[in-house]
């Protein structure tokens, strides 16, 4: 397994992130333990979850998950980076969502219960509040540390503005602010080059990718399609029908390269400089185990011109809208 710092703190992460989403509601529990087994096992000690993952009757449930299989073993909790979330709804309660100093910690508490431990390394805003002072988000974060509840605070699903005003609001208070940013990221979605990576960058953030398979569409959908393996509906049908044409290229680039297509996608985005970890959020060991081919895969200047060739980024960004 490969580590890097995550940004610019000293906290080293593995360069795959194992994402929790399916535990629970797609992958039953006994099964999630394995999984999460598997990943320590290889290496993989950067853990991604959410307060809400769970689903709409059981939010909280995922984080219940991991709580149990840190309780089997104590030793898995001190092997794990823990990343959580807060800001979406978990009770209809008007003060249990978004990022209020109370909901902060209200919501920090309730997952360190479910999680069964005393402290998150990086507790991340799932989503910009724009109706709560960053001053009073970063107080609240500061008490977080303070109390030893917490270690780093992260962001995800910030505009490149939003990481700017919440750095330079923590930097009036002499605070570290944000250590990382999770975005929609791949070869298909590429608009955080515009302005997310470069103040990313410029304020020492780790960028942690999600999605980054595009729900599928990059990990080799037409020839599961045509081998009846997978049959693709809803959005994921509309966007396929929208870059069939890019990903059947896509995917013939792959079999010129001898590689499956997820382990191409994967590949690139830990080709890219801003990238510290990818997030897998596998329903199936079979799937874990995809995602960790990646990490051996070498892709030359001229494979990386080739998916570029296919899937245009913002090469000069951020002028690329201006000039």
């Amino acid at each position: 397994m490969q580590y890097t710092h995550l940004g610019r703190s000293g906290l080293k992460v593995s360069r795959l992130c194992l994402g929790t989403m399916n535990f629970g509601p797609q992958t039953e529990e006994a099964d999630s333990r394995a999984i999460m087994d598997s990943a320590l096992d290889s290496g993989i000690n950067f853990f991604d979850t959410a307060n809400v993952y769970g689903g709409a009757e059981h939010r909280g449930w995922t984080e219940e998950i991991i709580g149990r299989w840190f309780a089997q073993d104590g030793e898995r909790r001190e092997r794990t980076v823990l990343a959580t979330k807060l800001y979406g709804t978990m009770t209809n309660r008007p003060n249990e969502s978004r990022l209020s100093a109370l909901n902060i910690r209200r919501a920090l508490d309730a997952s360190l219960k479910r999680l069964q431990t005393d402290y998150i390394d990086i507790y991340q805003f799932h989503h910009v509040d724009r109706d709560t002072p960053w001053d009073e988000i970063w107080q609240a974060m500061e008490v977080a540390v303070q109390q030893g509840k917490i270690l780093y605070a992260g962001s995800s699903n910030f505009a490149g503005w939003h990481i700017a005003q919440a750095q330079e609001a923590a930097a009036r208070r002499n605070y570290t602010g944000l250590v990382s940013e999770q975005s929609i990221y791949n070869l298909l979605t590429r608009a955080v080059e515009l302005e997310v990576i470069p103040a990313a960058q410029h304020y020492g953030l780790g960028l942690i990718p999600w999605s980054p398979l595009q729900s599928g569409l990059l990990g080799g959908v037409l020839k599961k399609e045509n081998d009846g393996v997978r049959r693709t509906k809803g959005r994921a049908a509309e966007a396929l029908a929208k870059h069939r044409d890019k990903i059947q290229q896509y995917e013939d680039l792959a079999d010129d390269l001898g590689l499956e297509p997820g382990d191409v996608a994967l590949a690139w985005l830990l080709h890219q400089p801003a990238v510290t970890s990818p997030i897998v959020g596998p329903r199936t060991q079979q799937q874990l185990d995809a995602a960790l081919r990646a990490l051996d895969v070498k892709l030359d200047a001229d494979a990386l011109k080739r998916l570029d060739d296919i899937f245009p980024g913002h090469r000069t960004a951020p002028e690329d809208y201006a000039w």
